[in-house]
């Protein structure tokens, strides 16, 4: 999956294809979406009924007028009220009738447009943007691990977010905007038609050129919203980095040089933003332009029209001037609409391809349920690549009895982490199966597998939560006797209980507050909380002292007795407490077997032995072993 969407002309299609997919969206919520609709369309009733009134309210004047020899004689037409006026009513009497209808509409109006605004912020904001950012938060995480390792942190915070308010407003700027603009324009027209339809062609013939230039501009416009979020997505992933590794710029004092990297992104997005809104400044007038040529045409024309007696002045000529500028006033929202929706696709796009995104790692549809598994594993001719082509494990077999403990050794990128990842399912292999207590791991349900497979990862990552909801997070229900036996085998009580609100102490983001050997306890203590019938310990000493380490592994004897484990190691003493030993380069089995028979052969493992072994004082000029001998 790309990072960033970008839009071509060969997108059209697509364009069209999304688009009937917000409108699925949306229909979602329909019932909210009509309710806010006839809102705005009750608006729109009471509008033009303010409208007319004024319109015959200057007719009336005029009328009043006339009959006391103030100008021509005009007759009125008392039915167009709605009522028939007393005989004794004075002229004031009707006015103030006629305002009150009028203030009483503008009241209703206020009303109603409350119920609107709060009815759209409902619909949009509490119900369409949450429950999306639910979806696309529970389809991350059934995303594999794959999904996060061609996905920036960047990209997927950007699109769990801004993209996410991109929707949002396609909802509420294009669908519900379009729907009541194409209702009052079309409104309009037909009042304006009712009232004079030479007219109203010749006020609204700049039309067609408005939708030519809505057309071009649209295009013009889509690739550069689409670049303006690949730059904001770039700057969020830099932010993100560099506040992850704040420590080693300061280490390397590469402030400077971060401040200046961090504001060349800033000034890019910035730049390309200002080049959408300078196109967009130039649209806007354009529109207010031809918009403008119509209120020309109704000056003129109309104006005539009422000079010849064929259209009335107030009830006509008014109340069309109202109607064209209310029009106007819809068109000109074509820019901003033109606007919102180069945006909302855009967005709405790189929404969906979350959601589309393929769950490689699913359960089976005839997935076997064991809720205890005990612990035999077996890698058959195991092949597997990251990203589909470059092999990170060749031709693997191994046979692992339950119980056992497997030391892996190998160089960086030799293909340990890969091949620990492939029993919890983070992978599936490109070829060969692993399999579980005879079952391969792709029939076993996912939870179930997972849930009897404790892990330390070579990070160790904890939530800005309690110690003790650290150690817990595998198993919520866990009683403070069973945490606390947890981190004694894990040789991290001591200094749980030394912190100023022991196991209630709130560790910070990432556990910045403990040392990484402290972190790496915790982690161990969090798998071996779940009792796991498999132990996957991917290098859980590297920062941890020496000390520590014999106290860690001297805790850790019991845990491991029973289950099978797998543990990344390189430190010589780790390796010799394993039952069964593989060394591993450019993702195949190189060695294999215990540490004693290791010893006695030539090769990697040999070699790196002799070398810690020297390190240490203990190996002789023969090769035997002295204080640390194997």
């Amino acid at each position: 999956m790309n990072v960033a969407s970008g839009f071509s002309a060969g997108q059209t299609a697509s364009n069209a294809k999304l688009i009937r997919r917000l409108f699925g969206l949306a229909w979602r919520y329909r019932a909210r979406c009509v309710q806010v609709l006839s809102l705005q369309l009750m608006l729109l009733t009471l509008g033009l009924s303010g409208l007319s009134l004024t319109g015959l309210g200057i007719d009336y004047i005029r009328h009043v007028l006339g009959r006391r020899g103030v100008g021509p004689a005009i007759p009125f037409p008392e039915g167009k009220i709605g009522i028939r006026l007393p005989h004794d009513w004075s002229p004031l009497h009707v006015l103030l009738l006629v305002a009150g209808c009028i203030l009483a509409f503008a009241g209703l109006r206020a009303v109603l447009n409350y119920f609107y605004t709060v009815s759209v912020n409902r619909l949009v904001q509490q119900r369409l943007v949450v429950d999306l950012r639910g979806e696309v938060y529970e389809k991350l995480q059934r995303l594999s691990f794959r999904f996060f390792d061609v996905n920036t942190t960047g990209s997927i915070i950007t699109r769990v977010t801004g993209d996410v308010q991109a929707v949002r407003m396609f909802v509420d700027q294009v669908l519900i905007q379009s729907v009541i603009m194409v209702v009052s324009l079309t409104v309009y027209i037909i009042y304006m038609a009712s009232l004079s339809p030479a007219l109203t062609l010749a006020c609204l013939a700049t039309t067609p050129v408005l939708c030519i230039l809505s057309a071009v501009f649209s295009r013009h416009i889509q690739p550069r919203y689409a670049r303006s979020r690949e730059l904001v997505e770039e700057m969020v992933q830099h932010f993100a980095e560099s506040i992850q590794g704040v420590q080693v710029t300061k280490g390397f004092g590469r402030e400077a040089e971060d401040r200046a990297a961090f504001e060349a992104k800033n000034n890019a997005v910035l730049a390309q933003q200002q080049g959408i809104f300078w196109r967009l400044s130039l649209f806007t007038p354009t529109v207010g332009i031809l918009t403008r040529v119509n209120m020309m045409v109704l000056l003129g024309y109309g104006g005539w029209l009422v000079i010849e007696g064929r259209l009335p002045l107030g009830a006509g000529l008014v109340v069309f001037y109202g109607l064209l500028e209310q029009f106007s006033g819809q068109v000109n929202q074509v820019a901003t609409l033109v606007n919102s929706v180069q945006q909302s696709l855009i967005g709405a796009r790189r929404v969906f391809e979350i959601l589309d995104a393929p769950v490689e790692v699913r359960d089976a549809p005839d997935a076997i349920a064991r809720h205890r598994i005990e612990g035999a594993v077996r890698f058959e001719n195991v092949f597997f690549a990251y990203d589909g082509a470059d092999a990170v494990l060749n031709d693997v077999t191994i046979d692992v009895k339950p119980g056992e403990c497997v030391a892996i050794l190998g160089a960086t990128g030799a293909g340990k982490s890969a091949l620990m990842s492939l029993i919890p399912r983070f992978y599936d292999p490109t070829a060969g199966r692993v399999r579980i207590d005879g079952v391969d791991a792709r029939q076993l349900r996912i939870d179930d597998l997972r849930r009897n497979i404790g892990i330390v990862f070579q990070e160790s990552f904890l939530f800005s939560n309690s110690v003790a909801a650290n150690i817990a997070f595998g198993y919520p229900k866990a009683t403070q006797a069973q945490i606390e036996k947890a981190a004694r085998i894990a040789a991290a009580h001591d200094f749980i209980t030394a912190l100023p609100q022991g196991y209630d102490t709130v560790l910070g983001e990432s556990g910045n507050s403990l040392s990484g050997g402290q972190r790496q306890r915790l982690a161990i203590a969090r798998a071996v909380l779940l009792e796991p019938s498999i132990l996957l310990l991917d290098d859980p000493t590297a920062a941890i002292d020496s000390e520590t380490e014999h106290e860690i592994f001297e805790a850790l004897e019991n845990a491991i007795a029973g289950r099978t484990t797998f543990i990344v190691a390189h430190r010589l003493s780790t390796l010799r407490r394993a039952d069964y030993i593989i060394v591993m380069d450019n993702g195949r089995i190189i060695q294999r077997g215990t540490h004693d028979e290791l010893m006695k052969t030539p090769g990697p493992y040999l070699r790196v032995a002799s070398l810690q072994l020297v390190d240490a004082g203990g190996l002789a000029a023969d090769g035997s072993s002295g204080g640390d001998s194997a």
